[in-house]
């Protein structure tokens, strides 16, 4: 399966617009925004999990990144409840899950092979002050890639010229960049040598941003 495989290319994907496919697991649902594979993928996605619902225990051979956008994510490693930021590298395992239900962004098999390094973050306690009308967090800094978290007050304006690409996540609020509105989960995904700039509307805007790591993307090294 591919899903919007060609990096080279600037992706839009309004998460209204995409239908929930069910999962292999009763009860997780997703949208997907990009992939390379079948179950074992390249891929990001929005997952959805009714109360209750949970997936059998997993390694993750590539690793796995996630933010949580409602609810509460639960594995063995604990509660995770909306706004967490974690990163689970390869060869870590776990049985993910929600009894209450919850909504998560996650991106698979996109790790340097290498990396050993896990931890989460509530993404809101990791904010800088503001600068202008912008505040923001960086989550976390590799040679591969910097991802951060940003509020902007309504008006403000957010620009990147981030070599290896760029990714963004409207996790709250509105933005609008090149006469395209990106609202709540809309993702937007820029190749190397494109200029990012989005101006957030009358409520502000919570985005998650990934810059950098596009120079990297390709099918899983299975």
């Amino acid at each position: 399966m591919e899903i919007n495989a060609d990096f080279s290319k600037p992706v839009v994907m309004h998460s209204d617009q995409i239908e929930w496919q069910p999962s292999p697991m009763k009860g997780v649902e997703r949208r997907m925004l990009d992939r390379i594979g079948d179950e074992v993928a390249r891929a990001t996605t929005i997952v959805r999990y009714a109360p209750g619902s949970h997936f059998s225990a997993h390694t993750h051979t590539g690793g796995e990144e996630f933010i949580v956008l409602d609810g509460v994510f639960q594995d063995e490693h604990g509660d995770f409840p909306a706004g967490s930021y974690v990163r689970n590298p390869p060869t870590t395992s776990h049985i993910p899950g929600s009894e209450t239900g919850c909504t998560i962004f996650v991106k698979l098999w996109q790790f340097d092979l290498a990396d050993r390094t896990q931890f989460s973050k509530n993404m809101e306690a990791e904010l800088g002050a503001p600068v202008g009308d912008v505040a923001t967090a960086k989550l976390h800094e590799d040679d591969r890639e910097i991802v951060t978290y940003s509020q902007l007050d309504a008006g403000a304006t957010l620009t990147s010229e981030a070599p290896g690409g760029i990714e963004l996540l409207v996790i709250e609020g509105s933005v609008t960049g090149d006469g395209e509105v990106l609202a709540r989960y809309d993702w937007l995904r820029l190749p190397e040598g494109h200029r990012l700039s989005v101006t957030a509307g009358d409520d502000g805007a919570k985005i998650w941003m990934k810059t950098g790591h596009l120079r990297f993307a390709g099918a899983p090294r299975v």
